[in-house]
């Protein structure tokens, strides 16, 4: 199920452009896919998704696997509301595993079957290593938010490997990217919980979970539920996003109702009733934390404040709300990464520690 909306593609780029460059993509470049794009949805010159993809068979065509990847990236944003989106995905997924062979880091893909509602879902993962990784090294599950997935934070998840020495087992949250099912608060956790329990596997069995935007709700989740030995939750909703009933800007509304599975443009009102069911507060009002970090801009338009702030005063709970910038603290990421990596990788040996004999 899924459904175009009405979204202004100036607005989008008013709100990602940072995003577009700081990832790797050459400023003239976007620049220049910018000033061509006149629609979101158009498939022909100047729709969001021509645009973008012609840039991406250009880079392929150069060779330039990761830069292609990167730009079908965007020509699948910001929800695969139709054909021409999956075909951007597909082509993504190409071209990041032709990209593969000069990552930085050991790379596999693999498929797993994971319980779901009595059933199973396929879920398909990516897993990235450093070369010479010992065995009886943490493992860290790791996920973007609700429009931008496991291979668009690619940079950021090679990071987390090299830099922890650390497994990372990337994934798309329910409802999003690769996965075939739509998302909610309990079936989204339960394929969560699958993944923990195949992370602690592959390593020394010790686990932490990265979630950035609306995948941090889920590392917020099994944080607070104690699934893991840690838990980091980046600019992730917890509480008062789902129960205020605020605006969702910059196409959101559309990008939201998608992924819930929609499909059709949801009222206010039917997007409330599906918002309700997230709140964390269950969760809350419970004392069985992991350790956990919780970060977020004071300036972010889709998380309110109080969503980190409500975590002020628990155990085992560090919070950073960090002035003059938004959503995941993107425009401080020089300085709020180093912290999220220094802080990661305490937690991360204070459970190793504590998991030996």
């Amino acid at each position: 199920m899924s459904y175009q909306w009405k979204v202004d593609a100036r607005e989008l780029f008013g709100e990602r452009y940072a995003q577009m460059v700081n990832t790797g993509l050459p400023v003239g470049d976007v620049d220049a896919v910018r000033a061509a794009i006149t629609d979101m949805w158009t498939e022909g010159p100047g729709g969001w998704g021509q645009e973008w993809s012609r840039l991406g068979s250009r880079y392929a065509a150069a060779g330039s696997h990761q830069l292609a990847a990167l730009a079908y990236g965007w020509a699948k944003f910001p929800t695969l509301a139709d054909e021409f989106k999956r075909a951007a995905l597909a082509r993504q997924l190409e071209q990041y595993q032709l990209a593969a062979p000069g990552f930085g880091v050991e790379f596999r893909r693999e498929v797993l079957a994971l319980p779901y509602r009595g059933g199973t879902t396929a879920v398909p993962v990516h897993l990235l290593a450093p070369f010479d990784l010992p065995a009886d090294r943490p493992v860290v599950i790791a996920s973007g938010g609700v429009d931008t997935w496991k291979m668009d934070v690619h940079t950021l998840l090679e990071v987390l490997a090299t830099q922890l020495r650390v497994r990372v087992l990337a994934f798309d949250i329910a409802g999003t990217g690769e996965s075939q099912v739509p998302m909610s608060p309990d079936g989204g956790a339960q394929i969560v919980s699958g993944l923990i329990a195949h992370a602690r596997t592959l390593g020394n069995g010790v686990v932490g979970h990265l979630g950035i935007s609306m995948g941090g709700y889920f590392s917020a989740r099994s944080g607070l539920a104690g699934e893991v030995d840690a838990a980091v939750v980046l600019g992730g909703p917890a509480e008062y996003a789902f129960t205020r009933g605020g605006s969702l800007r910059f196409g959101m509304d559309g990008i939201v109702g998608n992924a819930i599975g929609f499909d059709h443009q949801p009222t206010p009102e039917e997007l409330s009733a599906k918002f309700a069911a997230f709140s964390l507060r269950p969760l809350l009002d419970r004392d069985t934390n992991a350790p956990m970090l919780i970060v977020n801009g004071a300036d972010d338009v889709h998380v309110p404040q109080e969503d980190t702030l409500v975590f002020q005063g628990r155990r085992d709970t560090d919070v950073q709300l960090v002035a003059d910038t938004g959503h995941c603290a993107v425009s401080k990421f020089p300085v709020v990464i180093p912290a999220i990596l220094d802080w990661f990788g305490r937690a991360l040996d204070n459970a190793t520690a504590k998991a030996k004999p």
